[in-house]
């Protein structure tokens, strides 16, 4: 398996540390560590996150890293990182 962000995914990454950043830095930097990190773990266990049948046949998935959302999809050997939100955003 291989691990593809998208450009959401990475605009998504980004918008949550420009939030985070003015209030505390560190907590940013942290944040977005454990977001990067946490998707390694697809590349093993790639059907661990909960099925999400509205985007049925896509296999779209997500996990939960905290207090976020990644989501993705599993195409043959790829896993797409699609977009990752904090679960208090209205989404």
């Amino acid at each position: 398996m291989q691990l593809k962000w998208t450009s959401k995914a990475l605009a998504d990454l980004a918008r949550l540390h420009d939030f985070l950043t003015p209030v505390n830095r560190s907590a940013a930097a942290r944040t977005v560590q454990s977001l990067t990190a946490a998707p390694t773990n697809l590349l093993t266990n790639p059907r661990i996150g909960e099925k999400l049948d509205e985007f049925e046949p896509r296999e779209v998935r997500r996990i939960l890293v905290g207090h976020y959302e990644m989501r993705y999809e599993i195409q043959g050997p790829t896993v797409y990182l699609l977009r990752i939100w904090h679960t208090r955003e209205e989404r």
